[in-house]
């Protein structure tokens, strides 16, 4: 590692902190949206809000890496990414909503490529099967999320964001942690 890498690490490891920040953050919207009340449903529409702005900003950003012939599709991605952030900002309620209509179709399609990619993994991976049966496990919960009651999809994804919350806050907090460790590891050597 040349002096620069050297010196950028450490100032980058002076920024532990923010980790511990955005991970206490996560464990507070986990434990919103764990609560079960309007709250939590409004909470998951503004997370969602949150999501779709940065899906369009993210589109475009790549809008000017891509060549002219993608680049009025990123275009047109972003202005709908940030208008569905903003819906969701002002009915955040209704955007719960929407995301439950949608759940079971979305757990079918992920869990389908899920399955797809273990496969396609079999010679490369020895935890391949892994994939496949997260993939399996996706798809019947989709089928199981697509039937028409709507308040055990409404559970299942406060159950689903409240968790994915609290284990991403834990993740931040530990990488947090570790960076720091790591940064003291350097000014040692």
């Amino acid at each position: 590692m040349d002096s620069s890498s050297k010196m950028a690490a450490r100032a980058a490891s002076g920024l532990w902190w923010l980790f511990l920040v955005t991970g206490v953050l996560w464990l507070l919207i986990s434990v919103v949206v764990l609560r079960f009340n309007i709250t939590s449903v409004a909470s998951v529409g503004v997370l969602l809000g949150v999501i779709l702005l940065f899906a369009g900003v993210n589109e475009f950003m790549v809008l000017g890496l891509r060549d002219v012939g993608w680049k009025w599709m990123h275009g047109v991605l972003g202005v709908l990414f940030i208008v569905g952030g903003i819906w969701a900002f002002v009915h955040p309620i209704g955007a719960f909503y929407e995301l439950a209509s949608i759940l079971g179709f979305l757990l079918i399609l992920k869990g389908s490529f899920d399955i797809i990619g273990s496969v396609m993994q079999k010679e490369v991976s020895d935890l391949w099967w892994l994939g496949l049966i997260s993939g399996i496990l996706e798809v019947l919960l989709g089928f199981w999320a697509s039937q028409q009651f709507f308040q055990p999809r409404a559970i299942l994804i406060l159950v689903w964001i409240g968790f994915m919350a609290m284990f991403h806050g834990i993740g931040e907090i530990a990488m947090g942690f570790e960076v720091r460790r790591a940064g003291r590891a350097m000014a040692a050597v």
